[in-house]
């Protein structure tokens, strides 16, 4: 079975961006948070703001998930990107094995305004980071050295750098025409959520170019987000300390 690349993200953190860079090069099966799918809407859903009459899948588990990964890893090289809070149970070391494990983080600041945007009653269960950590930590133990982590914003500011460090610090070809791409193209049709609407700015993006990193100032959110944004904050800088420079 080949080893599966997993990208272990956290919620809103330009990871369908990246993913969709992974789609473009066109020497992997590239799966969209399946782990997330179940973990939402599966048969037995896990996520905290489950109501009884939300969408459910019959038959979709987090153990039928893996065995199709599993399936589509004996046929040929597979890339996924997902939330490590959705498994955390499932973290032993014959699963773990399976991987070749890299991290994407991004300022907490960032992407729990961009949730509560999107959702203003978020639970803080959904938020990933401790999650985030508690993986990246248990595989530097179990390893003896850190897995490969890159930020969102050194990805931004020079992706074409920051894409060649991942490629070579996860042992594949880096793919210069992967970072560019036909505007239109449609992410929503690899994303069980919401028909992909989270996506909509990627839908009508060219490819990862250049942007200025940008700050978030939370004087202004809510009591609740400045709370979860304390909380969060030291995973993040926890990760940071140990991300790949361009």
């Amino acid at each position: 079975m080949h080893k599966i690349l997993a990208l272990w993200a956290v919620p809103r953190s330009t990871s369908t961006a990246f993913e969709w860079m992974m789609r473009q090069r066109g020497d992997l099966d590239c799966l969209h948070e399946p782990f997330g799918e179940a973990w939402y809407q599966g048969e037995d859903p896990l996520w905290h703001r489950f109501k009884p009459g939300d969408v459910t899948t019959p038959g979709l588990t987090l153990d039928s998930v893996w065995q199709d990964i599993q399936a589509r890893a004996q046929k040929g090289p597979v890339f996924l990107k997902d939330f490590p809070h959705y498994i955390n149970h499932m973290w032993d070391a014959d699963f773990l094995s399976h991987f070749n494990h890299a991290f994407l983080i991004r300022d907490p600041a960032k992407t729990i305004t961009s949730m509560y945007k999107r959702w203003p009653g978020f639970a803080e269960g959904e938020v990933g980071f401790p999650e985030q950590r508690a993986l990246f930590d248990l595989l530097t133990a179990l390893n003896g050295t850190p897995p490969p982590v890159i930020d969102s914003d050194d990805l931004l500011e020079d992706p074409h750098a920051m894409t060649q460090k991942f490629c070579d610090a996860v042992g594949i070809p880096f793919i210069e025409e992967a970072l560019t791409w036909e505007a239109g193209g449609d992410p929503s049709a690899h994303s069980w959520w919401d028909g992909g609407s989270f996506h909509a700015n990627l839908a009508n993006s060219t490819g990862l170019a250049p942007q200025p990193r940008k700050y978030i100032e939370l004087n202004d959110a809510p009591d609740r987000v400045k709370q979860v944004h304390r909380r969060m904050k030291p995973h993040y800088d926890h990760l940071y300390k140990q991300r790949l420079t361009h």
